[in-house]
């Protein structure tokens, strides 16, 4: 990192690229005075007149010119919402941040980490979406060729060992060094990282915490099976074992066949939210209007999640766990289903609120008065809640399959996530009358 005057001075500018083929789309320049950060970013020449060029952010308008963000609250990037949602979650700044704090012990010189210093320290090679960056001829968090970052599933238990270490706080310099880089923007404060399948597939492996109660990987790979039996479009998962350990293994969505990277917006970046802010999903129905291909299917989409969240108690459900994928033509698409876990003895209630008028969403009745403007008739949501309905009714049998592996004694602590009164409200809405 270059400092100016003194090490709370910093001024660095890097290149940012998209895609497998690394087309340069523009600049980004980042500032640090004392405590006041600040980004400028500007679309280059050849990109605006591309004709395959297109806005990659909402607060990035496809036009000349730099376009200057900071913070609206100590909660908020300071990086436009493309970049912004390609950094690292709070589980990979708690990395960097560790493996700094070691440095610093080493050489009390060394600067204090800046945000550009956690956007820049992801692996090129799993950087969520297709924005890279680049600088001095090279992509940033990249090595040597015919090595990679990116390790074998065969790994999964080493890097489960490591992250182990951290949330007991005595892992070592080796351990922060093999899991840098690894994180990813997806998942929050869960310990995970980024992992090549058997097939070389990229997928993020989430593992257990030292805080859980319950089985919560094999939990999440429970929904993300039933959520698929509903009808609704998923990310592919599956649970294995480390030596009894349940380990989540989910495929990254953001990646098509011959490792094309396909560019990623999180629903908060649509929507231009801060983090301090609530939202409703009327907002992001709104939005899908505005820039997705098939916004109506989209719609209807978004309201089948709602009821599957509802039913399964997946109250998790901030703006940052919905996201949009590229579809061409400077439009987007609906990405998988993600980040869905049942969610025992928490309050039934959504966190992303249904309407900004209604609050949050707290009983199946407030869905289907609402189906209308997820472009459903009457008719037709109570024909997607019997499909949903159905598919949720089946969970203990879905459970004990060896797809997701819980067992006999394991299910009573997620009862309360799938039998309450709102399920009680399903089966009297379906029941002939």
């Amino acid at each position: 990192m270059k400092t100016k005057n003194s090490k709370l001075n910093v001024q660095e500018s890097v290149e940012v690229h998209l895609g497998s083929g690394g087309t340069l789309v523009g600049h980004l320049t980042f500032v640090r005075q004392g405590q006041r950060e600040l980004s400028q970013f500007a679309y280059a020449p050849t990109w605006l007149n591309n004709t395959d060029g297109f806005e990659i952010s909402p607060d990035l308008p496809f036009e000349e010119g730099y376009a200057t963000r900071r913070a609206p609250s100590n909660v908020d990037s300071v990086f436009h919402s493309a970049l912004s949602d390609s950094a690292p979650d709070a589980w990979g700044r708690r990395v960097i941040e560790r493996a700094h704090a070691k440095a610093r012990k080493e050489n009390s010189k060394l600067a204090p980490l800046c945000e550009l210093d956690y956007l820049c320290a992801v692996d090129d090679f799993s950087r969520v979406g297709a924005l890279r960056l680049h600088k001095n001829g090279a992509y940033l968090r990249t090595v040597g060729a015919g090595r990679r970052t990116t390790p074998p599933l065969l790994e999964l238990e080493h890097m489960y060992l490591a992250s182990r270490a951290i949330e007991h706080n005595t892992e070592t310099v080796e351990d922060l060094k093999y899991l840098q880089g690894k994180g990813t923007s997806l998942g929050g404060m869960r310990p995970k990282c980024t992992v090549l399948d058997e097939d070389g597939k990229l997928a993020i492996g989430k593992f257990p915490s030292v805080n859980d109660t319950f089985n919560v990987t094999r939990g999440e790979v429970l929904a993300l099976a039933l959520s698929r039996r509903a009808g609704i479009n998923t990310a592919t998962a599956r649970a294995i074992s480390l030596n009894g350990t349940a380990v989540a293994l989910i495929e990254r969505f953001d990646r098509a066949p011959d490792d094309k990277r396909i560019p990623y917006l999180s629903a908060a970046s649509m929507l231009q939210a801060s983090r301090e802010d609530t939202h409703a999903y009327t907002e992001i129905v709104d939005v899908m209007r505005q820039r997705c291909l098939n916004p109506d299917d989209d719609a209807r989409e978004l309201w089948r999640r709602l009821v599957f969240n509802l039913l399964i108690t997946n109250t998790d459900d901030h703006l940052q766990n919905h996201g949009f994928l590229y579809a061409g033509g400077g439009q987007w698409q609906l990405a998988p289903s993600f980040d869905v876990n049942p969610m025992p003895g928490k309050l039934r209630e959504s966190k992303t609120w249904l309407t900004e008028d209604s609050g949050p969403i707290d009983s199946m009745r407030m869905l289907l008065d609402a189906a209308p403007y997820f472009s459903l008739t009457a008719a037709e949501a109570l024909k997607v809640l019997a499909a949903v309905w159905t598919a949720v009714e089946d969970w203990k049998n879905v459970a004990l399959s060896a797809a997701v592996g819980l067992t006999v004694a394991e299910l009573t602590a997620f009862e309360d996530a799938f039998e309450h009164e709102v399920t009680g409200e399903a089966r009297r809405l379906l029941s002939p009358r």
